[in-house]
């Protein structure tokens, strides 16, 4: 089609490589809203879920540890989960950025922005 228009043919093959990306992206940007990990801390008593860009949506709580007098223990591991969570939301993120960046072909540790 622009063939024999030297660079202006490299620019739309550029252009079009750059919209593929952004639809690839704005996919992954829906996937990972849906993708749920899970945190957890105090060998599993708390565990809090939170989608993939990170937004809280869960918390499952062992009764067990419900003693008035371990309040602040019970805040910690609470904490202690959700920050849990909130790190595999961000690894299974960069995960999935990679593979999109692996099949465009794009440099290895090239870090675009989710």
């Amino acid at each position: 089609m622009l063939k024999g228009l030297g660079q202006l043919g490299d620019m739309a093959k550029m252009m079009k490589a750059a919209q593929e990306m952004q639809g690839k992206m704005a996919k992954l940007q829906e996937e990972l809203a849906e993708m749920t990990v899970e945190g957890e801390s105090g060998a599993g008593l708390v565990k809090a879920r939170c989608t993939a860009k990170g937004v809280l949506n869960g918390l499952d709580i062992d009764p067990s540890i419900f003693n008035p007098d371990e309040k602040e223990v019970v805040e910690d591991l609470i904490l202690a989960a959700i920050k849990d969570a909130q790190a595999k939301a961000q690894v299974r993120a960069r995960q999935e950025m990679e593979k999109i960046t692996r099949e465009m072909g794009l440099p290895e540790g090239m870090d675009l922005p989710l």
